[in-house]
Order: structure tokens, then C-alpha cells, then sequence
């Protein structure tokens, strides 16, 4: 089957033709990212609600709906001792350049039929070295607002803790998107909420699934209709 344009290449197989227009693409659209979000950053009002509920000196694994990825952005612009999974298709290069503009110090590319069990074996292990990380559980296509598990056996895997976040703005646009992703303005008033952390057990998984997703705001699903994503596939070993 062939592929898209889209999803011809990679950030590391662009050809040398290309290059200079892929990485004026990749840092110009991140500089004017970055820039924007460090102007809402500047000009909201900031309030963060039940972070004491995180240990200063642990780390976590952080999660939140895809619609708010720009809204992360704007509050969080120093992210220390961050690892991040990421699609490695070169369309999503300005998102690459972005998460090191914002400290994000070990980028793993890989997804589902690109290297994605080698990526989430990685991610694992940044884990287990102390790095945090943040997945998006509707993430990479939906549907939204609907929970799946790859986060859940992240941190089974790794013995670290889940920490759901929601966030709130006064003033955004939503784009037409899969994801109703919100775009912060400058101005507003940002909310973000920390939920209580959880540990995944085998014997806690069902419920913590369960409690996370109505920390974040979600849909709770019947146990025959709640999704297995290809995230579980790849870092479950029992579905080996």
C-alpha cells in the first residue's frame, strides 16, 4: 500500500534535498510556537490547584486529555528530567523541537508500526532512572475524552505513579479537530488541577482505570467496551 506524503517519511530519512526546508519548517513553526506560548504564559493568571499532592523529589507519570497539549505548553515551559514518546513522522518535527525548547530532555521516537515496543521499553526505563513523562490517553486519534490503558501498563511496568491533570481556561479557540484541541489566549485565566497520584497494581488496575478516568473527566465504559490500544499491545507482556 502506498504511503502518504504525510507518512512518507521520517524526521531521521528526509531526504538531503529536503533538509533545509525540513528543518526551517520544523524550527521556524516551533520558534513562533514557543514564542506564543510564552506570551500567554506571561500575560494569564496561572493557578495551579492540589499540587501538594506530588512528592518534590518523585517522579511521574502525567496525564491529560489531547485536547489541552497547547494548554501544557503555555503553563509548564520548564520541564526537567522529562522523557517523551513521540511519533517520529516528520510532519510532527515542530512538536519535536518544541519539548526541547521546554527542557523535555529524552525525546523517544516510536509509535504503533514504527519501532513502538522498543520506544515504550525505552520510555519504561527512563522511567525506572527517575525521568518523568506525560501521556495522552485518547492519544494518538481518539475517540476523545475516552481513557485507554497504554498509560496504565507504563506504569505498571515502571512502579511510577499515574498523575491526572485537568485543565480549565477562560478564554481559548477550539480547533476542528478529532480532539477539540484548545488554543490558549493571551490573557485568560488557566486552571490546572492535579489529581490524586496512583500506583497500578495488578490487583488496583480495573478501579485505578476507573478512578483516573473520572479524574480526568472521562467516560467510564462497561469492562467489554473499554478499549485495548495498540500501547497495551506493545508493553503488556502477557498479550504476547
Amino acid at each position: 500500500m502506498k504511503k502518504s506524503f504525510l507518512s512518507k517519511y521520517h524526521v531521521n530519512e528526509v531526504p538531503l534535498i529536503l533538509k533545509p526546508m525540513f528543518y526551517l519548517y520544523g524550527y521556524g513553526i516551533a520558534f513562533i510556537g514557543f514564542i506564543y506560548c510564552l506570551l500567554v504564559h506571561l500575560t494569564s493568571k496561572i493557578v495551579l490547584i492540589g499540587r501538594e499532592r506530588l512528592e518534590p523529589r518523585s517522579n511521574y507519570i502525567f496525564c491529560f486529555w489531547h485536547s489541552f497539549i497547547f494548554l501544557y505548553f503555555a503553563v509548564f515551559m520548564r520541564n526537567r528530567h522529562h522523557a517523551w514518546m513521540q511519533h517520529s513522522t516528520w510532519f510532527l518535527k515542530p512538536s519535536h523541537v518544541i519539548l526541547r525548547f521546554i527542557g523535555v530532555g529524552e525525546i523517544i521516537l516510536g509509535s504503533t508500526g514504527h519501532s513502538g515496543k522498543r520506544a515504550a521499553d525505552q520510555l519504561v526505563e527512563c522511567l525506572k532512572k527517575g525521568y518523568s513523562t506525560v501521556i495522552l490517553p485518547d492519544g494518538p486519534s481518539g475517540p476523545p475524552f475516552i481513557m485507554k490503558k497504554g498509560a496504565l501498563h507504563i506504569s505498571l511496568q515502571s512502579n511510577v505513579a499515574i498523575a491526572p491533570m485537568r485543565f480549565q481556561t477562560s478564554t481559548s479557540l477550539e480547533i476542528p479537530y478529532w480532539d477539540r484541541r484548545k488554543w490558549p489566549l493571551p490573557f485568560s485565566r488557566i486552571t490546572v488541577e492535579f489529581g490524586e497520584p496512583i500506583q497500578i497494581t495488578r490487583e488496583n488496575f480495573e478501579m485505578a482505570y476507573d478512578s483516573i478516568s473520572k479524574s480526568l473527566g472521562g467516560m467510564k465504559l462497561p469492562n467489554h467496551r473499554r478499549p485495548e490500544s495498540a500501547f497495551h499491545r506493545l508493553t503488556d507482556p502477557q498479550s504476547s
